[in-house]
């Protein structure tokens, strides 16, 4: 049986709901790496999280990872979240996010998702987040 959002924020009180990426291809890809369990940290631009943009991670916070075309995909679960400069992030950090081989690589394709979307500064400040895969809504339960 295929969950809607309203019964996952049911299931999960004070769920957010989120997107990974910033297309349909690169959230496609994000999606299957958490799945794989490649994938257990993200993160994001400080200045996107202020009044009226994304909500903050929140340590123990069950938050739903949504497809491109909206639906609920992934069920994960905050494990720490920490304000780091961009180029302080690292190399432990950068790997967990399942996308790159190795430091440079990740400060490469970082670099220009921030320049599509905002701005890039090697000082920029970056909301960094570990978590783990609570539900795969694929039907696949961790």
């Amino acid at each position: 049986m295929t969950q809607t959002l309203d019964d996952l924020k049911a299931k999960y009180p004070g769920a957010e709901s989120f997107n990974f990426g910033d297309s349909a291809e690169l959230s496609g890809e994000l999606i299957a790496l958490v799945r794989s369990g490649k994938k257990t940290g993200t993160c994001g631009a400080l200045r996107d999280f202020t009044e009226g943009g994304d909500a903050l991670p929140v340590v123990g916070r069950k938050d739903i990872a949504l497809d491109w075309d909206g639906k609920p995909a992934l069920v994960i679960e905050t494990l720490s979240v920490t304000i780091c400069r961009f180029c302080d992030v690292d190399t432990k950090f950068a790997l967990s996010e399942g996308e790159n081989d190795d430091l440079a690589g990740w400060q490469r394709d970082h670099q220009a998702y921030f320049e599509r979307n905002g701005g890039f500064s090697p000082e920029m400040e970056l909301v960094c987040e570990r978590f783990r895969l609570v539900e795969d809504l694929a039907g696949e339960a961790q």
